[in-house]
């Protein structure tokens, strides 16, 4: 094996490191810094040279010491996540609109083409709430400040414009960070969760957007239309957590409301005091006047300003609509009073009013792809409603609320009782009918009056924010036709479903198929989804259907090969559906940051899709520490939705990278490698007798549910199986001990099965699936370490059983690298990828002290120690470790 090169820290890390030391020296104390800093270099030493353990010196640490070494070593990591990010260490080669358009155009594919396809595109990252962001918003928030003022510096300035010292305004920063309290005290609510994604739509996206289409438009010669549209589930999606009800509901969408409508109002006040057009020195367009005269403003230091007037006009519209749909006056009120506007559209109509003649006229200078031409943007992708709101319950309790009703409605006594093509004929008959269910001279089940009340809830929302608040309802664990029925029968109830020839749906019912058999099924249900009539016409109507694939739950059901694999065969299987059916097709990809979780490059997962089958809309949730990672700063969000929008386009235009001979043979393979993946991976978690015992005492599954970084409980039910625990825990316990299983096990037992290893190789160099699913795994086995993980092998209770079942986990992980090396001609992990193996060696020094005292933690709490100090030490080291491995749930 070659020797690795060294690792450098960067100019950036360098002196936020600098930064940090003098900090924990002034507020920790000179034994606190000395202590860190032998620690650290030890550390360093063993990791480069192969030195002994560090565990000598980490006993010397008391509790308290303990607590604030931790917290230093998770201070590090962050900073220097923040000096990659700026770097660009994220950003990958090609991954803009601009190299997007020039590829295309080497292909043969011209701005005509790109432009009719986004005629009818939609590109959406859905910010989800599900709980792996560890950090608190004010650690993040002191981040991104740091972030600001490092701009600052590289840009040569020696002062903020409040007049601090650069470098003593970073320091101070560092040493908020350091007096910052990690841990949050009481569990996380639905409407802190709003409040946290409301921050990024607000302070991020708002702002963002409009100036990459500003980009955009540039690029292409022509105003495109407005493709890219952020979506979210915060406040709506109720499966499995109980805490999501028709207030929530209400409250995120309010809250969203008062967002976009604050920062439209605060943009409009901007251009009043830019747009002081005189009719004395400009001629007016007859529009603007109408406006300006109709605006009620009649100051006379204004009367020869007409913009200003109409502006003044607009404002008072604008506060007047705040005040109906948020329920308060807004923090600047109008001077005068106003009818609210009945819609976006009426709003933009105005701005238009005013952007047309200044475009038109001055020879162009006063363009409209100014301001002004910012805020109509906005207004056409954020609205009223800021994101689209989903939402999402399991479809066994749409069964059973649907039971009810039908019983009470004297309709049929037992819905449950019925086969799915009984279900579907009775659903059927129901749906035809204008006759509703319910009544008010009825009590319903706690359950059902809660699930009435959201599509109640959904019907004012649509109403009140527009029809664009809420577009998709996704229905999990869909396994049938009838499930999705179901969902336009409560639809019916709230009148968002309305029967008719043909009927309408103001709500699209989407499936979601989870695990491998509900996938292999899909296009099954697809197909008879859209053999029913109504169905059909409301889907062509609508011009496309979509459908939601499950990224977590596919993995821990079948591992990650498998997973992969027949997310690309569900989609690959369901574009002739949809052809068939003439309807477009939309997938929404339920990633979340893990590599087992389907996280890693999405520029390179999008464009690893089959092709045919991205067809220029496509959804992608973003979730937990994803969102900070990607859309912590207006920068890093440039920079991923850049990648986002450009991926799209080369995937739906593109010519497919593989003739139909290289197809069928990649096929045939991955066949093969996945079921030999499957079925060993199946055989360790769900087939070896005591690996659930195994998994809850090596890991720290237990101690995770006390971070309180969600609202929503660990498990879909009461139950300690593995079957029910939600895919997030479960790969975030098997990050924290170093072994990250979810992202490789099992892979190693097909490569070393198949004979074949060139054709092996020809698939990671030609197909870009394979290509992508090997890299992704090849940066998780990176980042594990089987040496630690034995360590937390020594948890378990029964110590035959530990060492037996790590045996077999440690001889896959050596079995899967060695395959890997051969596969990808590498003599060592990350060879071909020198950045990202700079960034993770720089940071395995700094994770292997944190993993040996989370261990000896654990092991003194689990004794029945009772010092509060232990239980906090293992939820800073939680935090830490996640922290410091970035993608880690």
């Amino acid at each position: 094996m070659n020797a690795l090169p060294p690792v450098t820290n960067t100019d950036d890390i360098r002196y936020l490191g600098r930064v940090l030391g003098d900090v924990i020296r002034e507020m920790g104390g000179e034994r606190l810094f000395e202590a860190t800093e032998v620690i650290r270099s030890a550390s360093v030493d063993r990791h480069r040279g192969g030195g002994p353990p560090v565990d000598h010196h980490l006993d010397a640490l008391s509790l308290d010491e303990t607590l604030d070494f931790v917290r230093g070593f998770m201070l590090f990591s962050m900073l220097a996540n923040l000096a990659e990010d700026r770097q660009g260490v994220a950003a990958e080669e090609g991954a803009d609109v601009a190299s997007a358009l020039q590829k295309l155009a080497g292909e043969g594919v011209d701005h005509d083409q790109v432009c009719a396809l986004l005629d009818h595109a939609l590109i959406a990252p859905v910010l989800t709430a599900h709980p792996t962001e560890v950090r608190r918003k004010s650690m993040i928030d002191h981040r991104n400040r740091i972030a600001a003022l490092m701009a600052l510096r590289d840009a040569g300035a020696e002062e903020t414009s409040a007049g601090d010292r650069i470098d003593e305004a970073i320091m101070r920063q560092v040493a908020l960070l350091w007096q910052t309290r990690v841990l949050r005290r009481e569990r996380l609510y639905v409407t802190d969760e709003v409040e946290t994604a409301l921050s990024y739509l607000r302070d991020v996206f708002l702002p963002v957007i409009p100036a990459l289409y500003q980009r955009w438009d540039r690029a292409m010669g022509r105003r495109l239309p407005a493709f890219l549209k952020p979506g979210s589930w915060i406040g709506g999606d109720r499966d499995g957590n109980p805490y999501v009800t028709a207030d929530s509901l209400r409250t995120a969408l309010s809250k969203a409301s008062a967002a976009a409508l604050g920062y439209y109002l605060d943009e409009l006040h901007a251009l009043g005091t830019e747009l002081s057009i005189s009719s004395d020195h400009a001629t007016i367009d007859e529009a603007v006047i109408a406006l300006a005269e109709a605006s009620g403003d009649t100051g006379a230091s204004r009367s020869d300003e007409p913009y200003r007037r109409a502006l003044s006009g607009i404002y008072a519209r604008l506060a007047a609509t705040y005040q109906k749909l948020v329920g308060t006056p807004p923090p600047r009120p109008a001077a005068r009073v106003a009818e609210p506007y009945p819609d976006p559209a009426a709003l933009r109509a105005d701005l238009v009013t005013l952007a047309r003649p200044l475009s038109e006229g001055a020879g162009g200078l006063l363009s409209s792809s100014g301001a002004i031409g910012r805020l109509i943007r906005a207004v056409e992708v954020f609205g009223f409603h800021l994101a689209t709101l989903d939402l999402r319950q399991n479809s066994a309790v749409h069964e059973r609320v649907v039971a009810e009703l039908l019983k009470n409605a004297g309709v049929c006594d037992d819905y449950l009782a019925l086969d799915e093509a009984e279900r579907v004929a009775m659903l059927n008959r129901e749906l035809a009918s204008a006759r509703g269910l319910t009544s008010r001279f009825i009590t319903y089940s706690e359950e059902t009056t809660k699930e009435l009340e959201i599509v109640a809830a959904v019907a004012e929302a649509h109403t009140t924010y527009g029809p664009a608040s809420i577009r998709q309802y996704i229905v999990s664990m869909c396994q049938s036709v009838s499930d999705l029925l179901e969902v336009h029968l409560l639809l019916k109830e709230a009148g968002l479903y309305v029967p008719g020839d043909p009927p309408r749906a103001a709500v699209m019912a989407v499936p979601l198929f989870e695990t491998i058999g509900d996938l292999e099924a899909a296009p099954t249900i697809m197909r008879a989804w859209f053999a029913l009539p109504e169905v059909a016409a409301i889907a062509r109507g609508r011009g496309h259907q979509e459908v939601m694939i499950g990224y977590s739950d596919s993995n821990k059901d079948g591992g990650y090969l498998t997973s992969g694999w027949q997310l690309s065969k569900a989609s690959t299987a369901l574009k002739p559906v949809f052809e068939a059916a003439g309807v477009g097709m939309q997938l929404f990809h339920g990633r979340g940051g893990a590599v087992g979780r389907g996280g890693g490059s999405a520029f390179a997962a999008i464009r690893a899709q089959p092709p045919g089958t991205v067809q220029g809309r496509i959804r992608i949730t973003e979730q937990g520490e994803v969102i900070a990672g990607k859309y912590g700063t207006r920068e890093s969000a440039i920079t991923n939705l850049e990648a986002m929008t450009s991926a799209t386009l080369l995937a739906s235009l593109s010519p497919a990278p593989l003739s139909n001979t290289e197809n069928e043979t990649f096929a045939a393979a991955m066949d093969t490698l996945s079921d030999t993946a499957f079925h060993a991976y199946r055989d360790l978690v769900y087939g070896t007798e005591g690996f659930n015992a195994f998994f809850r005492q090596m890991t720290p599954i237990a101690e995770i549910s006390g971070l309180k970084i969600g609202s929503r409980p660990a498990s879909r039910k009461k139950s300690s199986r593995i079957e029910d625990l939600r895919a997030i825990p479960w790969v975030f316990s098997w990050a924290q001990a170093r072994v990250m299983l979810p992202g490789w096990y099992g892979v190693g037992h097909a490569l070393a099965a198949f004979q074949d290893k060139a054709l092996l190789a020809d698939m990671a160099e030609g197909w870009p699936l394979f290509g992508a699913m090997l890299a992704n795994m090849e940066m998780v086995l990176a980042k594990s370490d089987m040496g630690i993980a034995e360590r937390y092998a020594g948890l378990v209770e029964d110590e035959k059983l530990g060492a037996r079942i790590f045996g077999r986990i440690r001889d896959d992980w050596q079995q899967t690298c060695d395959g890997l090396l051969e596969v990808t001609g590498q003599s060592r992990l990350l060879e071909k990828h020198p950045a990202l193996d700079a960034s993770i060696r720089l940071r395995l020094p700094y994770i292997e002290p944190l993993n040996l005292l989370q261990i000896e933690l654990m092991r003194r709490h689990r004794a029945g120690e009772d010092d509060p100090r232990i239980a906090e030490g293992i939820l800073l080291s939680i935090n830490a470790i996640a922290t410091a491995l970035r993608n880690s749930g």
